[in-house]
């Protein structure tokens, strides 16, 4: 199941990922599933973020 998220982000980063997202237009993606599969990775990984920081 999937919930919704409101994020507010830099505007820099909204370019990059509508630049992404107007790269993989072939593949039909939207910026929600292009931030996904960003984060996906970042928040299962075995690294703690918290203490990298």
């Amino acid at each position: 199941m999937k919930e919704k998220l409101g994020v507010a982000v830099d505007e820099e980063i909204l370019r990059e990922v509508d630049e992404l997202a107007a790269e993989c237009d072939d593949l039909g993606v939207n910026r929600s599933e292009i931030v996904e599969a960003i984060l996906t990775p970042f928040v299962q990984s075995e690294t703690n973020h918290v203490e990298q920081v």
